[in-house]
């Protein structure tokens, strides 16, 4: 069976009240697809609308009352508020054979939900409705299409808006005036990512305890060059720090094969060449890690391409978003981590530690700047798939 791409929109309901790192979660564990591109949008009205004529369809008059529903839906909640304010939309993306389908089984059937959470609706969704059968209640959690023909369609139509709409949604949220905001970024590194499994969206739900607001979701695979460029300040740091260890570690092996004694002077002299060796290969490990290539190893004309190993970009906003989001991660070792935290829960070493967390709001936007947070790689997938 040949592989084809599927989407799911997260609502805004979903997303203000911090589920999306659920969904995330059984979306990707209960499929097996493969998550290949994300974007947060802010719609416009003109997108809406066209998104909304296309729900209803003449092909599944069984479900004419049920795409009616979601066709109103999207049109109150997907559209810009009479102030003009955007509400916050996530559109995911997913590779693999019979994606389709598959997605559509995990998300289910929005007036058959159950409260057995075998579907997303069942456990994120409502419909409520009378005695008389009259809707009174409806949140659908997420959308998805109900064929490859609709799927393609809306992909494409979301693709066409996804620079107009979509990217770094500054200003989408309002805060008090006067308020000090920031912006952090959060990598969950490629170790989430070794087979389809819940992690990634275990993460972002821990991290949602923090009441900050993600404005952009990016799956990102670094390139060494910007691997290099992001852990760059992490280098000088590792070759001043391994001096002693490196020292300490050479004295015993060194004393056993020459049967000498090194001395204090000998020890510092030590440190200070393999000091700077072992922290270099260090921090190649590091680069390896995240971009899939050693520097040493990677071709010039290789550096600037996308890496082997997938993670994902996120950008949240709020009030001391740095350090509410660090509290949550936990400190690098996970060893040395609270429990609860994200790096006690998932990480298993220092460089394996589940995800990166910027550590000032400078940084941050540094980072963020290297990654190209605001990069539109939705399109040229969407636009390359469909003219193959």
């Amino acid at each position: 069976m040949a592989e084809e791409l599927s989407y799911v929109l997260v609502t805004p309901y979903s997303i203000r009240k911090s589920r999306t790192g659920g969904i995330v979660a059984r979306l990707i564990s209960r499929t097996g697809l493969d998550l290949v591109a994300a974007r947060m949008y802010a719609p416009s009205s003109e997108l809406v609308e066209k998104y909304a004529a296309s729900i209803v369809t003449e092909t599944e008059p069984r479900y004419r009352a049920t795409q009616e529903l979601i066709r109103k839906y999207v049109l109150k909640n997907f559209a810009p508020s009479e102030s003009g304010t955007r509400p916050r939309v996530m559109l995911l993306v997913f590779k693999g054979e019979d994606a389709v389908m598959k997605i559509r089984s995990t998300v289910g059937h929005i007036v058959n939900e159950r409260t057995s959470g075998e579907t997303i609706r069942d456990t994120y969704g409502d419909y409520m409705a009378d005695a008389s059968g009259n809707v009174t209640y409806f949140e659908p959690a997420v959308l998805a299409p109900p064929d490859t023909a609709s799927a393609e369609a809306n992909l494409k139509l979301w693709t066409a808006y996804s620079d107009s709409d979509g990217g770094l949604l500054d200003g989408t949220v309002d805060f008090p005036t006067g308020t000090k905001v920031e912006k952090t970024l959060v990598l969950i590194k490629p170790d989430n990512f070794r087979f389809p499994n819940a992690r990634p969206g275990g993460v972002i739900d821990l991290f949602s305890r923090t009441g900050l607001y993600i404005i952009a979701f990016k799956v990102h695979r670094m390139s060494v060059a910007q691997a290099e460029e992001f852990y760059g300040p992490v280098l000088e740091v590792l070759m001043d720090k391994l001096k002693d260890r490196s020292a300490s570690l050479a004295k015993p092996l060194l004393e056993k094969e020459f049967n000498v004694t090194l001395n204090d002077e000998s020890m510092h002299k030590l440190g200070e060449l393999l000091g700077p060796i072992n922290g270099r290969e260090n921090w190649e490990q590091i680069v390896k890690f995240m971009a899939g290539l050693k520097p040493s190893d990677c071709p010039a004309d290789k550096r600037n391409e996308p890496g082997s190993e997938k993670c994902i970009a996120i950008c949240y906003q709020g009030v001391e978003a740095v350090r509410k989001i660090r509290e949550v991660l936990g400190p690098t070792d996970p060893s040395k981590a609270p429990p609860g935290s994200i790096r006690r829960e998932f990480g298993q070493t220092i460089m394996v530690n589940a995800a990166h967390a910027s550590d000032s709001a400078e940084n941050a936007q540094r980072e963020m700047g290297i990654i190209n947070i605001t990069e539109n790689n939705l399109k040229p997938l969407v636009e390359g798939w469909y003219t193959k």
